[in-house]
């Protein structure tokens, strides 16, 4: 067994928890969330509500942790621990949530906020215990577990959408991070589980 595969990188335990405490307590604008799922004019034409600094602070959390998925998959990629069969899959996945990013940032700005910058990769490296990765496997079970906390995350902030677009948004950003763990799991030849509502509890 991986020396990560039994505890979840603190990093993206520590960032999931604030984002699922800090979006219980405010939910986004309308026009956040207009801006979010890409329609300026529905953003032109709706009332803000809520408070814009809080919604630039949940993008922010959420964006930290595309920043965190992104940098993963590029120690991965580099760690020359990968087949070359898999190396393409860790890069598609990359650019999956580097478009995440771009539309959070690009939302961000749109509301006059700072997009909070990535940090540097050895700063990721040493969160994560990237020193302690020896094989395919722990790239792949770290991976997975980054994925998972993804997933939840995103899932867990559903419930406190009044704007059933975000909820949307919130749900298909969930689904990418829940298709990467599948077939993550499937390729570390992990059971399917077992129990119904594995996600999001």
């Amino acid at each position: 067994m991986s020396v990560i595969a039994s505890k979840e990188p603190a990093v993206t335990n520590l960032s999931r928890r604030f984002f699922l405490r800090d979006s219980g307590k405010a939910t986004l604008s309308a026009t956040a969330v207009a801006l979010l799922v890409g329609c300026e004019s529905m953003a032109s034409t709706r009332q803000v509500a809520g408070n814009p600094s809080q919604d630039v602070d949940i993008l922010n959390v959420a964006l930290g942790l595309e920043h965190e998925a992104i940098n993963a998959y590029q120690i991965g990629a580099e760690s020359g621990l990968l087949t070359k069969e898999v190396v393409p899959t860790a890069v598609l996945f990359q650019s999956h949530h580097k478009e995440h990013r771009d539309a959070l940032a690009a939302t961000i700005q749109k509301l006059g906020g700072v997009p909070v910058d990535s940090k540097a990769q050895s700063e990721y490296a040493a969160d994560l215990n990237a020193g302690s990765l020896k094989n395919q496997t722990d790239v792949l079970m770290l991976a997975a577990q980054l994925e998972k906390g993804a997933a939840n995350a995103y899932l867990g902030v559903i419930p406190s959408f009044s704007d059933s677009a975000l909820a949307q948004v919130a749900a298909r950003l969930a689904a990418d991070e829940t298709m990467h763990w599948s077939l993550l799991a499937s390729a570390l030849g992990q059971p399917v589980p077992q129990m119904a509502l594995s996600f999001g509890a």
